[in-house]
Protein backbone atom coordinates (compact mmCIF):
# COMPACT_ATOMS: atom_id res chain seq x y z
CA UNK A 1 0.00 0.00 0.00
CA UNK A 2 1.14 3.25 -0.82
CA UNK A 3 1.27 6.85 0.65
CA UNK A 4 1.04 10.01 -1.44
CA UNK A 5 2.11 13.15 0.68
CA UNK A 6 0.82 16.37 -0.71
CA UNK A 7 3.76 18.30 0.75
CA UNK A 8 6.92 18.98 -0.24
CA UNK A 9 8.54 19.42 3.29
CA UNK A 10 11.45 17.81 4.17
CA UNK A 11 10.38 17.35 7.97
CA UNK A 12 7.53 15.24 7.02
CA UNK A 13 9.43 13.56 4.73
CA UNK A 14 12.05 12.72 6.95
CA UNK A 15 10.04 11.60 10.05
CA UNK A 16 7.21 9.21 7.10
CA UNK A 17 11.56 7.66 6.15
CA UNK A 18 12.27 7.45 9.84
CA UNK A 19 8.87 5.48 10.38
CA UNK A 20 9.57 2.84 7.65
CA UNK A 21 7.61 4.47 4.83
CA UNK A 22 8.62 6.30 1.91
CA UNK A 23 6.15 8.27 0.23
CA UNK A 24 5.26 9.02 -3.35
CA UNK A 25 5.65 13.13 -3.27
CA UNK A 26 3.15 15.68 -4.79
CA UNK A 27 3.66 19.20 -4.56
CA UNK A 28 -0.52 20.31 -4.11
CA UNK A 29 0.52 24.20 -5.74
CA UNK A 30 -2.68 25.54 -2.95
CA UNK A 31 -2.52 28.88 -2.09
CA UNK A 32 -2.72 29.05 1.27
CA UNK A 33 -3.38 32.83 1.95
CA UNK A 34 -6.43 32.70 -0.73
CA UNK A 35 -7.94 29.08 1.24
CA UNK A 36 -7.82 30.75 4.33
CA UNK A 37 -9.48 34.23 3.20
CA UNK A 38 -12.15 32.24 1.25
CA UNK A 39 -12.83 30.39 4.69
CA UNK A 40 -15.92 31.36 5.73
CA UNK A 41 -15.47 33.73 9.12
CA UNK A 42 -12.56 33.36 11.03
CA UNK A 43 -10.95 29.95 12.21
CA UNK A 44 -9.32 29.16 15.31
CA UNK A 45 -5.71 27.67 14.78
CA UNK A 46 -6.38 23.73 14.66
CA UNK A 47 -9.50 24.86 12.17
CA UNK A 48 -7.01 26.64 9.85
CA UNK A 49 -4.35 23.89 9.90
CA UNK A 50 -7.32 21.10 8.96
CA UNK A 51 -8.70 23.28 6.44
CA UNK A 52 -5.26 23.66 4.73
CA UNK A 53 -4.65 19.89 5.12
CA UNK A 54 -7.59 19.09 3.60
CA UNK A 55 -7.14 21.79 0.55
CA UNK A 56 -3.38 20.15 0.14
CA UNK A 57 -4.83 16.67 0.11
CA UNK A 58 -7.80 17.06 -2.41
CA UNK A 59 -5.89 19.64 -4.66
CA UNK A 60 -3.69 16.14 -6.03
CA UNK A 61 -6.55 13.77 -5.89
CA UNK A 62 -6.34 13.36 -9.80
CA UNK A 63 -2.71 13.84 -10.27
CA UNK A 64 -1.05 10.62 -11.96
CA UNK A 65 2.23 9.03 -11.36
CA UNK A 66 3.96 7.67 -14.09
CA UNK A 67 0.57 7.31 -16.05
CA UNK A 68 -1.21 6.05 -13.17
CA UNK A 69 -4.14 7.33 -11.14
CA UNK A 70 -3.26 7.59 -7.28
CA UNK A 71 -4.13 4.16 -5.61
CA UNK A 72 -3.56 4.34 -1.98
CA UNK A 73 -3.83 6.94 0.54
CA UNK A 74 -3.14 11.08 0.49
CA UNK A 75 -2.07 12.59 3.11
CA UNK A 76 -1.68 16.54 3.33
CA UNK A 77 -0.65 18.36 6.26
CA UNK A 78 0.11 21.84 7.30
CA UNK A 79 1.10 23.28 10.43
CA UNK A 80 0.80 27.08 12.20
CA UNK A 81 2.08 28.21 15.33
CA UNK A 82 0.08 30.21 18.03
CA UNK A 83 1.37 32.64 20.28
CA UNK A 84 -0.76 35.14 22.59
CA UNK A 85 -3.71 33.92 20.57
CA UNK A 86 -2.19 35.29 17.00
CA UNK A 87 -0.93 32.54 14.42
CA UNK A 88 1.98 32.24 12.33
CA UNK A 89 2.99 30.50 9.35
CA UNK A 90 5.98 30.94 7.13
CA UNK A 91 8.13 34.42 8.12
CA UNK A 92 9.37 33.85 4.79
CA UNK A 93 11.45 37.64 5.38
CA UNK A 94 14.84 37.59 7.35
CA UNK A 95 13.49 40.59 9.59
CA UNK A 96 9.75 38.68 10.26
CA UNK A 97 11.43 35.58 11.15
CA UNK A 98 13.97 37.63 14.01
CA UNK A 99 11.11 39.82 15.27
CA UNK A 100 9.12 37.03 15.81
CA UNK A 101 12.33 35.27 17.76
CA UNK A 102 12.07 38.55 19.58
CA UNK A 103 9.00 37.81 20.34
CA UNK A 104 8.88 34.42 21.80
CA UNK A 105 12.03 34.10 23.29
CA UNK A 106 11.63 32.47 26.75
CA UNK A 107 7.61 32.51 26.15
CA UNK A 108 5.67 29.40 25.55
CA UNK A 109 3.28 29.04 22.21
CA UNK A 110 1.55 25.76 20.25
CA UNK A 111 2.20 24.46 17.34
CA UNK A 112 -0.62 23.23 15.74
CA UNK A 113 -0.07 20.49 13.16
CA UNK A 114 -3.43 19.88 10.80
CA UNK A 115 -3.78 15.85 8.82
CA UNK A 116 -6.10 15.12 6.16
CA UNK A 117 -6.34 12.00 4.91
CA UNK A 118 -8.11 10.77 1.91
CA UNK A 119 -8.63 6.73 1.17
CA UNK A 120 -7.82 6.71 -2.80
CA UNK A 121 -7.36 2.81 -3.44
CA UNK A 122 -8.35 1.80 -6.76
CA UNK A 123 -7.96 5.27 -7.60
CA UNK A 124 -10.90 6.66 -6.92
CA UNK A 125 -11.98 8.86 -3.36
CA UNK A 126 -13.41 6.01 -1.12
CA UNK A 127 -13.19 8.87 1.86
CA UNK A 128 -11.85 11.24 3.87
CA UNK A 129 -10.89 12.17 7.51
CA UNK A 130 -9.07 14.30 9.48
CA UNK A 131 -7.85 15.70 13.11
CA UNK A 132 -5.20 17.90 14.34
CA UNK A 133 -2.50 17.05 16.46
CA UNK A 134 -0.99 19.92 19.03
CA UNK A 135 2.05 20.62 21.38
CA UNK A 136 3.43 23.46 23.47
CA UNK A 137 6.61 24.55 23.28
CA UNK A 138 8.83 26.56 25.67
CA UNK A 139 11.79 28.17 24.34
CA UNK A 140 14.62 29.13 26.14
CA UNK A 141 14.89 32.71 27.98
CA UNK A 142 18.59 32.89 27.57
CA UNK A 143 18.96 32.90 23.47
CA UNK A 144 21.03 35.93 22.22
CA UNK A 145 20.50 38.51 20.28
CA UNK A 146 23.68 37.11 18.07
CA UNK A 147 22.32 33.57 18.61
CA UNK A 148 19.06 34.58 16.67
CA UNK A 149 20.81 36.42 13.85
CA UNK A 150 22.83 33.76 13.41
CA UNK A 151 19.63 31.32 13.19
CA UNK A 152 18.02 33.68 10.80
CA UNK A 153 21.02 34.27 8.57
CA UNK A 154 21.18 30.13 8.00
CA UNK A 155 17.81 30.52 6.15
CA UNK A 156 15.91 27.88 8.38
CA UNK A 157 13.34 29.76 10.14
CA UNK A 158 12.10 31.09 7.31
CA UNK A 159 10.62 28.33 5.84
CA UNK A 160 8.53 26.96 8.75
CA UNK A 161 5.67 27.25 10.61
CA UNK A 162 6.82 29.44 14.10
CA UNK A 163 10.04 30.22 12.62
CA UNK A 164 11.63 26.96 14.31
CA UNK A 165 12.66 23.41 14.02
CA UNK A 166 12.80 21.16 16.25
CA UNK A 167 14.50 18.46 14.40
CA UNK A 168 17.27 20.62 12.90
CA UNK A 169 19.17 24.06 13.87
CA UNK A 170 16.33 25.53 16.19
CA UNK A 171 16.28 22.10 18.77
CA UNK A 172 19.06 23.96 21.07
CA UNK A 173 16.75 26.97 21.74
CA UNK A 174 13.85 24.97 22.86
CA UNK A 175 13.80 24.02 26.80
CA UNK A 176 10.59 21.56 26.48
CA UNK A 177 7.30 20.00 24.88
CA UNK A 178 4.04 18.75 26.09
CA UNK A 179 2.43 17.14 23.64
CA UNK A 180 2.92 15.14 20.28
CA UNK A 181 6.51 16.03 19.76
CA UNK A 182 6.38 14.78 15.77
CA UNK A 183 3.34 17.78 15.98
CA UNK A 184 5.99 20.27 15.82
CA UNK A 185 7.66 18.82 13.20
CA UNK A 186 4.36 18.65 11.01
CA UNK A 187 3.32 15.11 11.02
CA UNK A 188 1.99 12.76 13.91
CA UNK A 189 2.35 9.39 12.88
CA UNK A 190 0.91 8.25 15.64
CA UNK A 191 -1.93 10.50 14.62
CA UNK A 192 -2.07 9.24 10.95
CA UNK A 193 -2.23 5.33 12.54
CA UNK A 194 -5.22 6.48 14.09
CA UNK A 195 -6.99 7.76 10.87
CA UNK A 196 -6.02 5.09 8.99
CA UNK A 197 -7.40 2.70 10.81
CA UNK A 198 -10.88 4.57 10.60
CA UNK A 199 -10.26 2.92 6.86
CA UNK A 200 -9.95 -0.58 8.59
CA UNK A 201 -6.55 0.09 6.82
CA UNK A 202 -3.19 -0.72 9.08
CA UNK A 203 -0.09 1.46 9.56
CA UNK A 204 2.10 -1.28 9.00
CA UNK A 205 0.82 -1.48 5.34
CA UNK A 206 2.65 1.32 4.28
CA UNK A 207 5.70 -0.04 5.69
CA UNK A 208 7.90 -0.01 2.26
CA UNK A 209 11.61 0.55 3.54
CA UNK A 210 13.97 -1.69 5.03
CA UNK A 211 14.23 -1.05 9.11
CA UNK A 212 16.05 -3.00 11.31
CA UNK A 213 14.43 -6.29 12.63
CA UNK A 214 11.76 -6.13 10.16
Amino acid sequence: MRLYLASTSPARLATLRAAGVDPVLLASGVDEEAVAAAAPGPLDGPALVELLARAKAEAVTDSRVKGEPIDGFILGGDSAFELDGELFGKPHEPAIAKQRWLAQRGRTGVLHSGHWLIDHRGGQVRGATGAVSSASVTFASNITDAEIDAYVATGEPLKVAGAFTIDSLGAAFITSIEGDPHAVVGLSVSLLRQLMREFDAQWTDLWNMERPGL
